[in-house]
């Protein structure tokens, strides 16, 4: 059997799990997993449900989002040990850090990191990546051999992808990986259409890719994107609620439904094993 370019057959499902974020509080919601002991936890149960990565935000000890170097590793560290999950690192931070504390997020050695393609309106607020950043985040990424995922929030940043991989040549690993991050305020539409605009306009040299809805958005999104061939991200950090008032409890929730979509379009959780394989990650 022949296999596309990711290296992996094309009835496998990427599960991503993003258990935490930086937007929502430990007092508003409780059951988010917001100290490292939570985060294993989470880890251990989303890597039995199908999860094959986990994109991770950290807190400090009053549940702020922090980016200290010294429990990034830690949790890296704490990650690795107790599960066989792809650590991908957020170098998104939250809106509010600083550019150059954002860089220092490699050197926790993650196998994979976010990487944003732009500046967007987030909300109320602003996400600040300048192409400066963005060029010297991803050399340095080659340079490290962390293996990135581009974070696209809209069809600008679908081309500026475009622009990067001319300039700058493949990522570490030789696979290119991206996600859509639809329905953020500011950001494009979680809708069929944005994301069939998005895949259209996705450079040649992409392997793979998922996408994310926010909120509301989200089942219509992963319906979409499984109908494209797409593998999806879930959590927390995107969604609190299943349905209209009925809350998430917990982030195996929203991994036990998105293999479950998986199931019924006919597509197997991908094994960590393989997530390494499609993102070329050593």
């Amino acid at each position: 059997m022949s296999l596309p370019p990711s290296g992996i057959p094309a009835d496998r499902l990427l599960v991503t799990v993003a258990p935490t974020g930086a937007e929502t509080s430990k007092a508003d919601c409780p059951q988010l997993p917001t100290t490292l002991e939570e985060l294993v936890a989470t880890a251990v149960e989303c890597e039995a449900a199908g999860a094959a990565m986990i994109h991770v935000h950290i807190r400090d000890d009053e549940h702020a989002p922090t980016l200290d170097l010294g429990r990034l590793t830690e949790t890296v560290a704490a990650l690795k040990e107790s599960t066989s999950l792809v650590v991908q690192l957020s170098t998104g931070g939250s809106v509010h850090d600083p550019l150059e504390q954002r860089l220092r997020v490699l050197d926790a050695q993650p196998d994979s990191c976010s990487l944003t393609m732009g500046t967007t309106n987030f909300g109320d607020d602003v996400f600040s990546n300048p192409w400066p950043f963005v060029c010297e985040l991803y050399q340095l990424t080659q340079e490290r051999g962390v293996v990135p995922e581009f974070e696209l929030f809209d069809l600008g940043q679908v081309h500026a992808l475009t622009r990067l991989l001319a300039t700058y040549g493949l990522p570490a690993g030789g696979k290119v990986h991206c996600d859509l991050v639809m329905g953020v305020p500011g950001g494009m539409n979680g809708t069929a259409d944005a994301l069939v605009a998005s895949v259209r306009d996705l450079p040649p040299e992409v392997t793979s890719w998922s996408a994310t809805g926010i909120g509301r958005s989200t089942l219509p999104v992963a319906l979409a994107a499984l109908s494209k061939g797409g593998h999806l991200r879930v959590g927390m950090e995107d969604v609190l609620t299943l349905s209209r008032g009925v809350p998430v409890e917990s982030n195996r929730q929203l991994v036990d439904r998105a293999v479950e979509l998986g199931r019924v379009v006919q597509r197997t959780p991908m094994t960590p094993d393989e997530a390494r394989t499609l993102l070329g990650i050593g």
